[in-house]
């Protein structure tokens, strides 16, 4: 009975894997660099005093036509010296500009609100946003806002970490395989989830759907920023997976912080339609089939789980090989292990608490 249960359960999980290769496939047509639309890059800081130089100096380096980009540095009542060293990078540069948050917008609290202090002052037409410990390519703006034709409301892309080491790696993998099934789902025009670190949107669809102050807070506003434009029905939402565009995340230092941020995408989470659900229980039920075979041992248990490997590879390797990342899949193995643990206890973690903890700041 075991084995027809997990073959079932394979089965879905196939189905599931060819529907994100088919997704992330999707090519989209670029405009030509006369018809670039003007572009504001908006990064919300607090205390990140060891990262934000790294990010600053990638973002000095993004090619965009003359007078079309400015850069918001919004530091978020750091109490560091992240204000200080912003300070000292922008002096002289044109494109970048700071602003503290001094105020709270509606009801909205830390990266959201800095984030909407910044909308406030953006003057331009589409909207970039990543994070301060993240690098982006020179080219990361100027492709992104290439996809903007008019009935084009957002464009997402894939964020990447550093790898160095077995811990680093599986996060790595970990990242893209979330942002595989996001891209996915996005071009397939049945969103489930996106990455704020590596978003943009046109401003006119923010307005559109009244700001984040308009939408329930959540500590996964992108998801939620997403998901309101999505439901204006009116616009396109895309998500390339090129090299081009890819951004690159510091990875978690130790198991407590990671286990903190797995955390709080579960539970920003749990507003995803039923068919995000559905993913997540096919990923929850061949995971939890993995675990129980040696209790119910048959050749065909170790098929299925050696076909449900080469299904994660397929889906893995040609993205990171298009990413330009493809030595990354050397820690295949230590984000299979890491998966299994975390895909199924997260359910019961998040049931037994909702209490989340962000920047110094509790949820």
């Amino acid at each position: 009975m075991f084995e027809i249960i997990f073959f079932i359960v394979i089965c879905g999980y196939f189905i599931q894997s060819l529907i994100f290769v088919i997704g992330v496939a999707k090519r989209f047509p670029t405009l030509e660099e006369d018809k670039i639309p003007t572009a504001s890059v908006i990064v919300a800081a607090r205390n990140e005093e060891e990262n934000i130089l790294r990010c600053l100096k990638s973002l000095d380096k993004l090619i965009y036509p003359d007078g079309k980009l400015e850069i918001i540095m919004v530091d978020d009542q750091s109490t560091d010296n992240t204000g200080k060293i912003i300070d000292e990078f922008i002096e002289g540069k044109t494109r970048f500009k700071k602003i503290v948050t001094k105020k709270e917008i509606g009801s909205l609290k830390g990266k959201t609100n800095a984030l909407a202090n910044g909308l406030e002052v953006a003057k331009n037409d589409i909207i970039l946003t990543t994070d301060a410990d993240c690098e982006v390519k020179p080219t990361w703006a100027y492709k992104t806002a290439s996809y903007y034709y008019e009935d084009v409301a957002m464009v997402n892309g894939v964020t990447t970490q550093e790898a160095s080491d077995s811990f680093s790696g599986m996060q790595s993998l970990d990242f893209i395989y979330l942002l595989i099934a996001a891209s996915s789902t996005v071009n397939l025009r049945k969103p489930i989830s996106c990455i704020g670190n590596n978003m943009s949107y046109r401003r006119k669809a923010y307005l559109e759907v009244g700001g984040y102050e308009n939408i329930p807070f959540s500590v996964t506003e992108d998801f939620n920023l997403l998901m309101a434009i999505y439901k204006l029905g009116k616009y396109k939402i895309i998500s390339p997976v090129d090299k081009d565009r890819l951004v690159t995340s510091l990875p978690c230092k130790n198991l407590k912080s990671l286990f903190r941020q797995k955390k709080r995408w579960a539970i920003g989470g749990l507003g995803v339609p039923f068919r995000g659900f559905v993913i997540m229980a096919n990923g929850f039920l061949s995971y939890l089939g993995i675990l129980l075979t040696p209790f119910f041992y048959t050749p065909l248990c170790l098929f299925l789980i050696v076909l449900k490997l080469l299904l994660d590879g397929l889906v893995l390797y040609p993205v990171l090989k298009n990413l330009g990342i493809s030595q990354n899949f050397k820690y295949f193995i230590q984000f299979q292990i890491y998966y299994t643990i975390y895909v199924i206890s997260l359910p019961f973690i998040v049931l037994a608490d909702r209490k989340v903890i962000w920047k110094g700041r509790e949820y």
